[in-house]
């Protein structure tokens, strides 16, 4: 293996650090606000959205103008001046990517329910996904993949087994957006961006981070004009009253992180590898994430202590987790030739 190859598989270690530093405050401040924690004056998920999207888009603005990325994209003109943008496949995985950006953000905001909960659905179900969308995109899956599917599928029914453990409506309709969007934007990166060629994932990269915060800013804004429902309203209250200075510090913050989630994540999925590799290391990063805090919370808000049962559920994904990125030959992989 060149050093360059090397270098390359290592790579991934690195963003999924950075995945679970930028996941674990961003988790913990959601919750705590959204919640009341601390004495901060609480606010709804929706109406923090938009200040919070505010700096998510600017974050990713200027982490692709320090990086120099912008490059990569597609180039087209407009008015004689040439523009990165999307294509159309991009731009559908961009899409995706907003409604994985948006689930995530509320199902730590919708209360009664803990954030660990909400993650064994959530992170499990893609790790479920992942070998499944590996045999549709022709990539062979090893047997550890198939045993990190039965170990995910033991930890979600421990999960739901509990009857004190409350989804609810919502919270369904979160997970089930959230594991289809997921679904959608595997499927483009194994067939699009998954290949030996560097630049050829910086540009999937490059051109889904373009579409995604702003599809999210834009529907924000619609909903805001629109009204009618609460959560609509409860949206156009967040561009108003958000709260006091330290409300609009934390909703910042909480934007920030939340881009920056975004991207690092992004960069471990698109590995060369399979993706029975590459989610499994994802999701290690937000479930150890997700633990700290939940900890957290528990230490510093007097949040609720971590039932056992939802500690053994997570443990039991990370053994998936641990079993998947120890097995042998798991280098990087060409992807099947790109569609046009």
């Amino acid at each position: 293996m060149s050093k360059e190859t090397e270098a390359s598989s290592a790579a991934i270690w690195l963003y999924a650090f950075g995945y679970f530093a930028a996941y674990a405050p961003y988790a913990a401040l959601t919750k705590a606000l959204t919640s009341g924690m601390l004495g901060m004056e609480p606010r709804t998920g929706p109406e923090i959205l938009p200040l919070s999207t505010a700096a998510s888009l600017i974050g990713m603005i200027v982490f692709l103008s320090a990086k120099g990325w912008w490059r990569f994209a597609t180039q087209r003109s407009l008015f004689g001046r040439s523009v990165p943008s999307p294509t159309q496949l991009t731009l559908i995985s961009g899409l995706a990517t907003a409604a994985v950006i948006g689930t995530t953000t509320l199902s730590y905001t919708i209360r009664g329910t803990s954030i660990l909960v909400m993650m064994l659905f959530m992170r499990g179900g893609v790790l479920v996904l992942a070998p499944l969308v590996d045999l549709l995109s022709r990539r062979k899956v090893r047997w550890q993949a198939w045993a990190a599917l039965g170990l995910s599928l033991i930890a979600l029914i421990i999960g739901a087994g509990d009857g004190d453990t409350q989804v609810g409506g919502l919270g369904l309709f979160v997970i089930i957006l959230y594991l289809a969007s997921y679904f959608v934007r595997l499927r483009l990166m194994s067939t699009q961006a998954k290949s030996s060629d560097p630049d050829q994932g910086r540009r999937f990269f490059v051109e889904e981070q373009m579409v995604a915060t702003p599809a999210i800013a834009l529907f924000l804004g619609v909903a805001a004009l629109i009204g009618g429902s609460e959560a609509f309203l409860q949206i156009g209250r967040g561009y108003h009253d958000v709260g006091g200075a330290t409300n609009v510090a934390l909703i910042i913050a909480i934007g920030v992180f939340s881009q920056f989630t975004g991207i690092f994540g992004a960069l471990v999925l698109l590995d060369g590898r399979e993706n029975s590799f590459c989610v499994p290391v994802n999701r290690a990063s937000s479930v150890l994430a997700g633990l700290v805090g939940s900890t957290a919370l528990w230490l510093l808000a007097d949040a609720k202590q971590i039932p056992p049962r939802e500690l053994f559920g997570a443990l039991l994904l990370i053994l998936a987790i641990v079993l998947l990125a120890v097995s042998p030959k798991a280098r990087p992989a060409s992807a099947p030739p790109a569609k046009a």
